[in-house]
Order: structure tokens, then sequence, then C-alpha cells
């Protein structure tokens, strides 16, 4: 039954965006933006596990977040056979439900249209759509158990404007991979709605990350990479862990099957 404006109106205005006490996993959590949502939703209390190829990186990034609430690190790779499933097995004998996950996990790969290898699509493909749908589908009974029609379990998957758009680069396996990304979380999202699951994906425009790194460590192509963006600035933290944050709060709660781009506005140009 739909909630009526008086029943709304009830509810405190400050737990509006609250996630305090919510169970999360951000994948790929230990730098760029995994890191940036994971310690914005450690900040806003929820109870964040990380994960991360480097076991080294994970546990730093995890101790470092550690000082402003709950963060736990889980060092694997999610693209090896079985590493869905291990997750899976640590989280469960830990809670006894999720009321978040974001599938942040990827990789890129840039090579020139002659060059561009076939087992770059391979790579790409396995871990930006294939164990993002793998972990989603290992992860139901703990979603389901934390999901109700007034607070839905969220699944928060990360694309990119670059499956929006052509973008400039030769990357070809990566933005296919995350068009793909966002196809996927229309069709979960569909699916899962009956079950009171969201399925929403952020597309991320410039941050500074591993996958920019190429670009944004030089000062004069960031320059000229911030120039092009509308709003005029590359990507800051609390850009990516407000958007994410909303999308796993009571605000969000009625938005299923949407791709935000969280760019600056240079998705609107491309269109």
């Amino acid at each position: 039954m739909p909630t009526s404006s008086s029943d709304a109106s009830t509810q405190p205005s400050g737990e509006l965006f609250s996630v305090t006490g919510k169970v999360a996993i951000v994948t790929g959590g230990s730098r760029g933006i995994g890191a940036m949502i994971a310690g914005g939703l450690v900040r806003a209390g929820c109870r964040v596990y990380i994960t991360a190829r480097r076991a080294e990186a994970c546990d730093a990034k995890a101790a470092e977040l550690s000082a402003f609430g709950e963060c736990i690190s889980v060092p694997l790779d999610l693209a090896a056979r079985g590493s869905a499933d291990e997750l899976v097995r640590v989280i469960s004998e830990r809670e006894d439900r999720l009321h978040i996950l974001v599938n942040n996990a990827g990789a890129t790969w840039g090579a020139p249209l002659e060059e561009y290898p076939l087992d770059a699509f391979d790579k790409v493909l396995n871990i930006n759509v294939k164990a993002l749908f793998e972990l989603t589908v290992r992860s139901l009974p703990l979603l389901r158990a934390a999901a109700s029609p007034e607070d839905p379990a969220r699944v928060i998957n990360i694309g990119s404007i670059d499956g929006l758009g052509v973008p400039a680069m030769e990357s070809y396996a990566y933005s296919t991979s995350k068009a793909g990304v966002h196809m996927l979380t229309r069709h979960l999202a569909s699916r899962l709605a009956p079950e009171s699951i969201t399925v929403n994906a952020i597309a991320p425009g410039p941050f500074d990350s591993k996958m920019m790194a190429f670009a944004l460590d030089d000062p004069q192509t960031r320059a000229s990479i911030a120039a092009s963006v509308p709003l005029g600035r590359i990507g800051e933290p609390d850009d990516m862990a407000g958007a994410a944050i909303f999308l796993a709060s009571r605000a969000g709660r009625y938005l299923t099957g949407a791709v935000i781009p969280v760019d600056g506005g240079i998705a609107a140009l491309r269109r």
C-alpha cells in the first residue's frame, strides 16, 4: 500500500539519508571509487566489508577506515573461480543479512583498434559483468533476509559514462562491459523488485582512480579533462559517496533499474 503524505511526514527528516546499522559489501574497496564509497558508508554508520585482490592494500584500507567506524578486510580476487562463494561464506559466518551490495570491482584495457587483443574482452567482461552477476546471485539469500517493502535491500552496480556514450579513448572491451552492466542492472531490477531488492547503477565520470591515473596524474591532461566537464572539475570522494548513500538510504528506496550519471554533466553532452 502506498504511504500517505501524512505517514511520510511523521518520519524524522534527519533519518531520510540514514544508513546507520546497515551491513554492506564493497568490492574493489581498497582504492579509487570503491574506497570512496566504502569510506562514505563507514562514516555514515554502516559495517562495511571490502574486497581487493591485494591483501596488503585491502587490509591497510580497512585499518584506515576503521578509525571512523567498522570496516573489515576480505582479500580475494572476484575473477577467480569460487571467490564469490568464498566471500559469501565469510560474510555469512559473521552476518545473518546483507543490506547493501556495491559491485565496484573492475578492470579496463586500452589499445589501438587493430592491435586490440580479443583476450581483453575475456578479462574485462569476466570481472566487470560475469563476476558482478555471480556475486549478486550468490548474495541473494543474505539480501532477501534484509529486504522488506519499507526498507528494500540494495544492489548498487558501478557502471561508467563510457557505457552511456562513445568514449574518446580506445577502450573497446571496457565501454562494452559497462554498457552491459547498465543493461544487467535493469534486468536484475525487474526480476528482483517483487522481492523488495532494488538494483541501480552509478555511472561515474572522471574521478581519481587507478583506471584514470594515466591521464589525471599529468597536470596538463588533468586540467584539460576538468575543462571538458560542464561543472569544471574532477569528481571528489563526497560526490561518489553521496550518490551511494542516497541509493542505500530511505531517500532512495523507491528507485530501481536506474543508471545515474555522476559525472559533472558529461553524459548530457554526449546525448
